[in-house]
């Protein structure tokens, strides 16, 4: 996954804390599916303003590609955007990036699959009408809309 932060519009701030780390000072492999996850729900709120009372969101896939390790010093920065939409599902980007004085240096790039989901019925549902506009509006171009 080559990604271009220019395609991006949503950033945040990820901590990294203690317990993220091993014992070189590197930041767990397991621990950037929760960055991602953290990143994700910032935009879910900020962006999308997701109706969690209304439906919920399940993950069906994550992928990881990490392509520089993060250490215990690093100032580190996500990336999101949604980059496909279907009739349930929908396809999240994630740009982990390491901030410099020199600027930003793309860490780990990954992609997860999620699912509108109404845990009263447990399973799957269209995604809600305004939240699915929202993507549009803020992810277009680039966004593939599928309703297969």
């Amino acid at each position: 996954m080559s990604e271009n932060i220019a395609d991006y519009k949503f950033r945040t701030p990820v901590p990294i804390r203690f317990s993220d780390l091993d014992f070189y000072g590197h930041v767990n492999n397991a621990v950037y599916l929760t960055y991602f996850e953290i990143a994700r729900s910032d935009y879910w709120r900020e962006v999308v303003q997701w109706d969690w009372n209304h439906n919920g969101i399940i993950l069906a896939r994550s992928e990881v590609n990490y392509l520089k390790p993060i250490t215990r010093n690093d100032q580190i920065a996500c990336y999101v955007r949604t980059t496909r939409i279907g009739n349930s599902s929908f396809d999240v980007m994630h740009v982990l990036v390491k901030v410099t004085d020199e600027g930003e240096e793309i860490c780990t790039t990954g992609k997860t699959v999620c699912i509108s989901y109404d845990y009263s019925v447990h399973k799957p549902v269209k995604i809600p009408k305004e939240q699915r506009e929202r993507m549009i509006a803020y992810d277009r171009p680039g966004l593939i809309l599928n309703t297969n």
